[in-house]
């Protein structure tokens, strides 16, 4: 039990960091409706960004050393739970009743979860052959999503969460084989397995931000529940990582993500924005301020001229 303690506090941690990582995402999207490559390679926050995702995800490779994929990658909805206190900071609001129970709602759904996914370290890992064609389906079914048409933001965001859940999967693949000592620590396959992990990370950083251009709410919500559902696939059917406590575990599991999945649901809803001030009309404001200036009567003053008894009105 005490790898699966590393393995999520290491889980939460590296939570913490992604989501600070997409609240800076949102806000460079925000500022700018051209987000190409060349322009974010000049962006300074762009960097900074990709630097809190790098600390991520190196806490995530090691977390998927103690743990398994079914145990890990579901508290990555830990980074919308985190995301949505840090958006409210930065956009000068509160954070409102409706997310306060989406977190609450998200919050039990993992518990339930871990309870039942909750298992040892991992020894299980995928094959050569096994990972080219997890990476091949993946590429196709990204290439799909990435299409022009409708909802480009959940859609980029759906291949971003695709392509992080396989760079997971693959990730676990390469940490066990390397650190494996019955065989030599950079075999063709971990070199192999190290190139696949590397391209579809930065795939899904470059889909993430492409997706933060309508919001942050709805697209990191999508994003949080294709990556662990696309982690989960890849363990349970190819990696032999179960769950525990047999029919009731299963349905433990199926409650817990039904939770779990509501209240992300609820954390995406969006927050009304208070109702504008009504500005008066400068003139109108002089007006209500000094209601007796429009009657009040002219005073006389005496203009200097040639007749000193001449007055008139100032």
């Amino acid at each position: 039990m005490t790898a699966v303690f590393v393995a999520v506090a290491l889980s939460l941690v590296s939570a913490v960091a992604y989501a600070a990582a997409a609240v800076a995402q949102e806000r460079l999207a925000a500022r700018s409706s051209d987000s190409g490559v060349l322009r974010l390679l000049g962006a300074g926050a762009w960097w900074a960004a990709v630097g809190l995702n790098a600390s991520a995800a190196l806490l995530h490779v090691v977390a998927l050393k103690y743990g398994s994929l079914t145990v890990v990658q579901p508290l990555g909805a830990l980074t919308l739970v985190a995301a949505v206190p840090m958006g409210a900071r930065v956009a000068g609001r509160k954070v409102s009743t409706t997310e306060w129970r989406g977190t609450a709602l998200t919050l039990a759904g993992l518990a339930a979860l871990l309870v039942a996914a909750s298992g040892s370290a991992p020894e299980q890992v995928l094959s050569l052959t096994e990972a080219l064609a997890v990476a091949g389906t993946t590429a196709a079914l990204i290439g799909m999503l990435a299409r022009p048409g409708a909802r480009p933001g959940l859609r980029h965001a759906t291949a971003s969460g695709f392509a992080s859940g396989v760079a997971s999967a693959l990730t676990q693949t390469v940490t066990v084989a390397a650190t494996d000592r019955s065989g030599p620590a950079l075999s063709l396959r971990v070199v192999l397995v190290a190139v696949l992990v590397a391209a579809f990370a930065a795939g899904g950083l470059l889909l993430s931000q492409m997706a933060y251009k309508g919001g942050l709410g709805a697209p990191l919500a999508v994003l949080t529940l294709s990556n662990p559902t696309a982690a989960s696939v890849i363990g349970l059917t190819m990696l032999g990582q179960g769950l525990r406590g047999g029919a009731a575990g299963v349905l433990l599991a199926l409650a817990g993500a039904a939770l779990a999945s509501w209240g992300v649901v609820l954390l995406t809803r969006p927050t009304p924005a208070p109702a504008p001030i009504e500005e008066e009309h400068p003139v109108a404001a002089v007006l209500a301020l000094k209601p007796e200036t429009a009657t009040q009567e002219p005073v006389l003053v005496p203009r200097p001229t040639s007749d000193p008894g001449h007055l008139t009105p100032l």
